[in-house]
C-alpha cells in the first residue's frame, strides 16, 4: 500500500499484468533483462511503470528506467511518448497505478513531491519554473524554505555554476529571458543540494544559442557530482552529452544504450532521430 499523493486514502498498487492494456501494438519493447541485471545497485530505480492523468487512460505501460551514481541519463522520445510523464511520476506529480520507484533501494513511489525534495530529488518543470515577482535571490530562497539557515552556505555553491546569476541577484525573475529563467530554475533545485536531478525538457522553446548554454550547464552540474535525469525533445543533443539514453515509445521502453551507439544506431536513426530533429 501507498499513499494517495492527494492526501486521501491508502492506494493499493497493482501489478502490471492487472492494470495494463495493450494499446501500443507495432511499438518494439525491450526485454527486461538487461534492465535488471543493470538496475541492481542503481542511486534511483524505476520498474514497470504504469501511469497516467485520467483513471483508465495510462501514458506509461510498464516503462523502466534506472540511473547509477553520478550518471547524466537522457530519455528521449516522439510526443506523446511519455517522457515528462515519467519524471513527473518518479517526482510525486502524477499518481503511479502499477510498478514501483526507489531511491538508494528504498521504496519512494506515490510520496508527495515535498517530502522526494527532503529525501535528495530535485526537479526542473518544463514551464513555470520560476516565481515571477521574486528576484533571483528570493527564488534561490525558496529552494531552501525547508532548511533556511543553509542559504548562504547554498547560495555560495550554486554561485560557482551559475556566476552570472550571482551579479544579477537583485533583478526579479520575470524580468529574465526563457534561457535566464530556465537557468533560475536548475539553480533552484540545486539549492536543496539534491542527489539526484530531474530536468523535464529544460531546452525546449530557446534558441539555439540558449539551448547549448543549457546542455553545458546541463553537464556541468552532472561534472560536479549531481546525478542528472533529462527529458529532452533535442534528441541529438541529449544523446551527445548523456552517459546513458533511453528511447519511449508509447509509455514503452524502445531502446537503450550508451548515448553514443544510440545515436549512431540506424534503426533508432530512422525511426527516432530523424523526426525528432524535425519536430525540435
Amino acid at each position: 500500500m501507498s499513499s494517495d499523493l492527494r492526501g486521501g486514502d491508502p492506494v493499493e498498487l497493482r501489478s502490471v499484468d492487472e492494470v495494463l492494456v495493450d494499446d501500443t501494438a507495432g511499438v518494439a519493447t525491450l526485454d527486461r533483462s538487461e534492465h535488471l541485471a543493470g538496475a541492481g545497485g542503481a542511486l534511483l530505480r524505476a520498474d514497470e511503470l504504469v501511469a497516467g492523468y485520467v483513471p483508465g487512460v495510462h501514458i506509461l505501460n510498464g516503462t523502466d528506467l534506472f540511473v547509477n551514481e553520478g550518471e547524466l541519463v537522457g530519455v528521449i522520445g516522439p510526443n506523446g511518448a511519455g517522457k515528462s510523464t515519467l519524471v513527473k511520476a518518479i517526482f510525486g506529480l502524477v499518481r503511479i497505478g502499477a510498478g514501483t520507484v526507489t531511491l538508494r533501494g528504498e521504496e519512494i513511489t506515490n510520496l508527495p513531491a515535498h517530502t522526494l525534495v527532503s529525501r535528495g530529488i530535485g526537479y526542473v518543470p518544463q514551464t513555470n519554473n520560476v516565481f515571477p515577482r521574486l528576484t533571483i535571490e528570493e527564488n534561490l530562497e525558496m529552494g531552501v524554505f525547508l532548511r533556511p539557515k543553509r542559504f548562504r552556505e547554498r547560495f555560495d555553491a550554486v554561485a560557482e555554476l551559475f556566476p552570472a546569476l550571482a551579479e544579477r541577484r537583485r533583478q526579479r525573475a520575470g524580468s529574465l529571458s526563457g534561457g535566464e529563467r530556465q537557468m533560475v530554475g536548475m539553480a533552484r533545485a540545486l539549492m536543496v543540494e539534491p542527489s539526484v536531478l530531474l530536468l523535464d525538457e529544460p531546452s525546449a522553446g530557446l534558441s539555439p544559442a540558449l539551448q547549448d548554454e543549457v546542455f553545458y550547464q546541463t553537464k556541468q552540474i552532472n561534472s560536479a557530482g549531481v546525478t542528472v535525469v533529462m527529458v529532452e525533445q533535442n534528441a541529438r543533443r541529449c544523446l551527445q552529452i548523456c552517459d546513458r539514453g533511453y528511447v519511449l515509445d508509447q509509455g514503452r521502453n524502445a531502446y537503450t544504450a550508451s548515448g553514443q551507439d544510440l545515436i549512431h544506431d540506424p534503426k533508432v536513426i530512422e525511426l527516432y532521430l530523424g523526426t525528432l530533429a524535425r519536430a525540435s
